[in-house]
């Protein structure tokens, strides 16, 4: 199978399995993603692209999607940002190209719903709402399930969104505390976006809403996301997605004052950087050591590269706005996605977080796909199942 001959490859060249590392690195594991059945090699910049991208380097990617969430199921039992959150919150509207999305993911964040009032805690002198982040994927994989999948909403995503909103700050946004992963724990206007974008996505929950206290904290969310002040390029290319699900929180300048920030930031290879949109320091209100150390030592501190989550973002966030697909820009950021797929299926990249599992691999393969399929670029492998022991 595909991943054996790549895990093959890996471990005969241990040149291979060393990628840069920073003092900050942890060491690197046997497997990005291990559980009865599946063995995804660890993920590598050395990993070769693939010959050609086409059905065949899709149905790739999407076991790659699959595996990594089944196994991060099976053996860790928890949502997060970077694997069962990215795959429940992209991978059911991915269903008329790439078959129906794993039933066993969406019973694990049913059975994850938080439970309870929302508690605060204290870390470093600050006072946080406990469990914002967690509440937000769980609320937002399960409304992307109800809308592509069943078409209605369910008894647990009503549940999940009201308690996710339960965990909302004072002033109406929510906070992600403890060490930033860059893209989605970052600051708190993405984190309230992907909020907003839970909500939006819930098959008529909005209109149902009835007067009282959990209308009150969705207005305080909108009002907060209208105003808030960006903390860095990041935060102002995000209210393109902003205005996609709530139009009438974005001004049309605003809009196009996004729209040509996104493309002054466009490289010449046709892709685009995650670490063009912000000073490390402007990341989040509070950076670690080991982020800002791993960031600052990589070979391409100086002068950031390409990378597939940004290039994948910004194609998404100008269709998103209506900027059609045959757009100059778009076409040279598909190129740019199309060249760069590994023969895993994978979208390589470098981690901005700990710099050992690699985990963004996962989120920017997500998002690629996305990008592709809002295209009309992404080929259509639905006529084929994806399972653990398929051979691609």
């Amino acid at each position: 199978m595909l991943f054996q001959r790549l895990l093959a490859v890996l471990v005969s060249s241990p040149v291979l399995l060393v990628s840069a590392q920073s003092p900050s690195e942890r060491p690197k594991p046997a497997f990005q993603y291990q559980s009865e059945g599946i063995a995804v090699p660890p993920a590598s910049a050395e990993e070769p692209r693939v010959p050609v991208f086409g059905p065949e380097s899709v149905r790739a990617a999407r076991r790659y999607l699959e595996d990594g969430a089944l196994s991060w199921v099976r053996e860790k039992n928890c949502i997060n940002c970077h694997t069962t959150g990215p795959y429940l919150s992209e991978r059911p509207a991915l269903s008329p190209l790439l078959g129906p999305p794993n039933p066993e993911i969406v019973a694990d964040f049913a059975d994850s719903i938080p439970e309870g009032p929302a508690k605060e805690v204290e870390k470093n002198g600050l006072r946080y709402i406990s469990g914002s982040w967690t509440a937000i994927w769980c609320a937002l994989g399960l409304a992307e399930w109800d809308r592509h999948v069943t078409g209605k909403i369910s008894p647990d995503t009503d549940l999940a969104l009201r308690q996710m909103m339960s965990r909302q700050s004072p002033d109406g946004s929510f906070v992600s505390y403890g060490e930033v992963e860059i893209p989605h724990i970052t600051t708190d206007f993405e984190l309230s976006l992907q909020a907003a974008r839970a909500l939006r996505a819930a098959p008529d929950w909005l209109a149902a809403l009835e007067p009282g206290e959990t209308r009150d904290r969705v207005d305080r969310l909108k009002a907060w996301l209208r105003t808030a002040p960006p903390k860095n390029d990041f935060d102002r290319v995000l209210r393109l997605q902003l205005g996609h699900y709530f139009p009438e929180l974005v001004t049309a300048e605003e809009r196009e004052k996004a729209l040509a920030l996104l493309g002054s930031k466009q490289h010449e290879d046709g892709g685009w950087s995650t670490r063009d949109f912000s000073a490390v320091e402007d990341w989040h209100y509070q950076m670690s050591d080991t982020v800002t150390r791993l960031i600052a030592s990589l070979p391409d501190a100086a002068d950031p590269e390409s990378d597939p989550y940004l290039t994948a973002l910004a194609i998404v966030l100008m269709r998103q706005s209506g900027v059609p697909a045959e757009n100059p820009r778009i076409r040279r950021g598909l190129g740019w996605l199309k060249r760069e797929q590994r023969i895993s299926g994978r979208w390589w990249m470098h981690s901005l977080y700990r710099g050992n599992y690699h985990y963004i691999t996962y989120i920017a393969t997500a998002q690629a796909l996305k990008a592709l399929s809002l295209c009309d670029e992404l080929p259509d492998v639905s006529d084929s199942v994806a399972s653990s022991d398929e051979e691609p």
